[in-house]
Order: C-alpha cells, then structure tokens, then sequence
C-alpha cells in the first residue's frame, strides 16, 4: 500500500483542531451508541484540504472496523488459516501485542471476490476485548496485555461455509450480558447471551439461520427489545431472558438479510436488494406485540449498507444505478434528495452534528451536509489504494480506516 492520498476535492480552510486519538473511545461496531453517530469530540472543527497517513500497521484480511479503548485500536483479521486479534498504540501507531489462533474456513465457492473473513467487529467493555472469528469461535481477551480470558467455540453445531461468507454478527452488551448470534441456513441460528466474565450461558434462543446483519437495542413503549435478523424475518427477543417478543416475516431468495434494521421512535425500517425499505409500526395489544407496515418503497434498496438516522431522515447507499446514496423520509417512504449513482457497491454512513460521512468499497470517503432536500458535498477524499468495506472510526482530527489489509491513521497534510 503506498501512501499516496489524494487531496480533497473542494478547497477550503485548512486549519483543523480537536483532540488527540488517543482521547477518543469508539468501542464497538459503528461506535458507542452502535447507530453511526459520531460525538461532537470525535468531529474536526474543519475538514481538512488532505489527509495523509500518519502510520499504517499491516493486519491481514477482513471485514471487521477497528475498535478503540483507551488509547488502543483493537482488530480481528485473518491470517489465513488463523485469526489474529492486535492491538495498537493510537499515537504511535505499534504493535502492543498480537494473539491468533487456529480457525479453518472454507467460505461458498460462489464468493469468489471475498476474503475469507472474519466479519465482526470486536467489541471492548471493563478492560476485555469480545471477538467473534468467521466460523463462531468467540474469545475474551484481556485488553491490557492479550492474555485469553475465555473461549467458546461454536463451530462446531453449524457448517458456516453453507453461508455465503461465515459469521457476520457483531457483539453486542445488553442487559450485562454479551450476545451473539450464529448459525447456518441449514442448521438453524441460535442468538446466545453470555457471562462477560466466564463465558457461562445465560440463555439462548434457537430459530432460523441468521441473516448477515448485527444485532441491536431498541426500546418500544418503554421495553426493551434485542432486534436481530435472520435468513427470512426480523425478530425481537427480551434481552433479560431471550423470549421471543415478535417476529416480521422478511424473506429473501439468497438468505442476504444483511442491513441492521432502525428504529425511528416509531417505526421500524428494514431493507434489502430485492425486498425495498418497507416500515413497521409496533404496538402492544392484550399482553401481545403487534406489527403492521406502514409504508414501503421499492426502489430504494439498501443492500449491504446500514443507514443513519437525522433529521427524519434516513440517509445511505441504495444499490440502485451502481450505487446511489439517497436521503428517505421515515414518516412517508419518500426520497428527498439522490446522487446521480455509481459510488459503489456498499457505503457505511456515520452521522455528525453537521455532516453525513459515507465512506464507499472503493475508498472514496464523502463529507455531505446533514441536509433533508440536498445533496451538498463539503469534502471528497480518496483514502486508500484498496478497497475499504469496514466502518472508519472518526477521533477528533485524525480518521482510522481499514482497508483489504493495513489499519491506517489518517491526519490532515
């Protein structure tokens, strides 16, 4: 990988403050509300004229966003045939330590384009590093110096090469207990809550296989629900005992139920390539969940990229024309505003005070305005020389981006 970023297209004022990396906290999949939505600490006052990288540490491949605690990035990669789980020092951009361990995988013969994982994304909480490898093997490890606090493998009750590509589901922290989901189309899923501390099982819910997205919180009428998709719905279970609270049917002919479904406030929207976006409304009805869709678009897909929430609006990257990122009102379905397409096969969005950040597979980051009926570029960067599929960490002035193999600290120059 060369360090050769590409300045920012618009010009404007190159001074830039916020605080150091090191001062920043992002521990778990798209941040510390896992929504995508970035602190005003985590913001630069400006967007900078260019960035360059201040250091690039090699990691192997995969999916999975860094994570950072501490002063620490946190990765889970693969070395194929093992995955390697490091850990390194923001400032200095060094390995503080590195642990791996054995996990064969033999992903469908029919994703031929993708590394073999993994997929998730760590998660940090009371100084232990939660990590869940490709074909379900889950680890704590000590965040200070790497040492295994714990290990279950999973691997063993499913096939994870009958999904397309493995395990995908992020942890989760809910009701202080650390959930996963796992599983296979032909086997079945299983979402499993676990002691943080010994990795003892405090329930487990078995129905069918998963989807590809990362479970979620929500609460609905003030009770809470742990949202997760499988291969053909949306299900809610009590995140205190894993009871099934109400399940949307949302089949998909290739099992690809791959976007992490949002809750407005009032309704729950979900998308996929062939489905639309469609919303439900969720109501509690003699002691029972009831659901009804309240509106549905179906030209507006949202395919692998989960969308941020402002404004009333959903903002993200629909597959339609190559790629086109799309601002869609949640009370009616409608889109406000459309790029002209071909920005990629899969955006992550992150949602500031001021600005929506899209970052697409080809390593072309957006800066847009939060706005509801324009699409109003501030900044385009080119940030890597492969692609970039995980989601970016954003720490005051400087940007942590993870593409096909390095993990890359971004500064302005």
């Amino acid at each position: 990988m060369t360090k050769n970023f590409v300045v920012a297209i618009l010009a404007g004022v190159i001074l830039v403050t916020g605080s150091p990396a090191a001062e920043q906290d992002w521990p778990q999949w798209r941040g510390p509300t896992r929504d995508g939505v970035v602190a005003v600490e985590g913001v630069p006052d400006r967007w900078p004229l260019s960035l360059r990288a201040a250091w690039t540490v090699e990691i192997g491949e995969g999916y999975g966003s860094p994570v950072v605690a501490n002063g620490r990035a946190f990765t889970l990669s693969r070395q194929d045939p093992r995955e390697v789980v490091t850990a390194i020092d923001l400032s200095a951009g060094t390995v503080v330590w590195r642990q791996s361990y054995e996990s064969a995988f033999e992903k469908n013969q029919y994703a031929v384009s993708m590394a073999k994982g993994p997929h998730a994304t760590p998660l940090v909480s009371d100084g232990r590093v939660f990590t869940v490898g490709v074909a379900g093997i889950v680890y704590a490890w000590s965040a200070e110096d790497g040492a295994v606090l714990w290990r279950r493998d999973f691997s063993d009750i499913f096939d994870s090469s009958v999904l397309f590509a493995g395990t995908a589901a992020s942890p989760l922290l809910a009701d202080g207990m650390l959930v996963i989901q796992v599983g296979s189309d032909v086997q079945g899923g299983r979402i499993v809550a676990l002691d943080p501390a010994s990795g003892d099982e405090r329930w487990t819910w078995r129905g069918p296989g998963p989807g590809y997205a990362s479970p979620g919180l929500m609460e609905v009428d003030g009770v809470s629900h742990l949202v997760a998709t499988t291969q053909e719905s949306i299900v809610a279970l009590d995140p205190r005992t894993g009871t099934l609270l109400w399940a949307i049917p949302f089949p998909d002919e290739w099992h690809e139920n791959i976007v992490t479904p949002v809750w407005t406030g009032t309704e729950l929207v979900m998308s996929g390539q062939r489905q639309g976006t469609h919303a439900y409304h969720l109501r509690q009805d003699r002691g029972a969940w009831r659901w009804t869709e309240t509106w549905s678009n179906p030209d507006v897909t949202l395919y692998m990229s989960t969308p941020v929430l402002a404004d009333g609006v959903l903002y993200g990257l629909s597959s339609k024309r190559l790629g086109q990122f799309v601002a869609l009102d949640v009370m009616t379905g409608a889109v406000t505003w459309s790029s002209e397409g071909r920005e990629g096969e899969h955006a992550v969005a992150l949602l500031t005070p001021e600005h929506v950040v899209l970052l697409t597979n080809n390593a072309e980051l957006t800066v847009a305005r939060r706005n509801a009926t324009t699409f109003e570029i501030e900044r385009r960067y080119e940030v890597s020389d492969s692609q970039t599929w995980a989601v970016p960490v954003l720490l005051g002035r400087d940007l942590l981006i993870r593409d096909e193999t390095h993990l890359v600290l971004l500064t302005p120059g």
